[in-house]
């Protein structure tokens, strides 16, 4: 591919983003006039603006790379709801209450064991002729 061919593709992504970025922030300005909110666009974001832009041959995007397989190409932001975030949260802390109980209860079980064999034993040395289970 000459390099015209790709200068031209390059400029065209950066009116694309430029445009992009412009109406991201008036955007921004419309919904809050004192915001100083930052107006750069996502790496998805531009991963879209030029899978639109460059035309592809077999399915593969012409004078590009490889894409970064750690950004699906549009891969939409999934929205999570904070109540049930919340709800995960609970969760996850009364699981850990509960292996903490039964970690608890497995140690008192331990040192009741251990009693219990030290009394087998003192037994037997007291009473050496009878038979224990």
């Amino acid at each position: 591919m000459s390099l015209r061919i790709e200068n031209l593709y390059a400029s065209l992504i950066e009116t694309q983003k430029e445009d992009e970025e412009t109406r991201l922030s008036q955007l921004q300005t419309d919904l809050d006039a004192t915001s100083t909110a930052s107006t750069n666009l996502s790496r998805i974001r531009i991963n879209e603006i030029v899978e639109s832009s460059v035309p592809k041959k077999k399915g593969r995007l012409v004078g590009l790379g490889r894409r970064a397989r750690s950004v699906p190409p549009s891969a939409p932001q999934t929205y999570v709801d904070p109540e049930v975030l919340d709800q995960l949260k609970d969760k996850d802390d009364c699981i850990a209450a509960l292996e903490q109980k039964m970690a608890d209860q497995e140690a008192g079980w331990e040192a009741t064991r251990r009693q219990n064999e030290q009394m087998m034993e003192m037994m037997r040395r007291m009473y050496p002729n009878e038979q224990f289970p």
